[in-house]
């Protein structure tokens, strides 16, 4: 198993969750962070002052599935997600050594 973790803009999440309920995909954890990369934030006015914005508002998705699926989830979320310009995001893929469902206790990969 493997673990997804895709960092996109807020804007597309919608989208890309759409999309990954179209593939099956539909137990997914999600939060808003916030980041940089190359893009480095951005200059914005408030109340007539300059403040520079280097933190950039984002949303992490973590997506459990079986290595049978990373490649249908990678590609629905570029698909989805992706706009050419800088800012878009990455996906990261890291394995899973074990799962396990807290109410029964049931483990491996039907527990995804």
């Amino acid at each position: 198993m493997k673990m997804i973790v895709a960092i996109i803009r807020p804007d597309k999440f919608q989208q890309t969750k759409h999309a990954l309920e179209e593939i099956g995909i539909t137990g997914m954890t999600v939060s808003d962070v916030r980041g940089h990369g190359r893009q480095k934030g951005h200059t914005e006015f408030y109340r007539g002052s300059e403040r520079q914005v280097d933190l950039i508002p984002k949303v992490r998705l973590e997506i459990a599935v079986p290595e049978t699926d990373v490649e249908r989830v990678i590609q629905a979320i570029i698909a989805s997600s992706q706009t050419g310009r800088i800012g878009d995001g990455k996906i990261f893929i890291c394995p899973i050594e074990e799962v396990i469902r807290v109410r029964t206790g049931e483990r491996g990969e039907e527990v995804v």
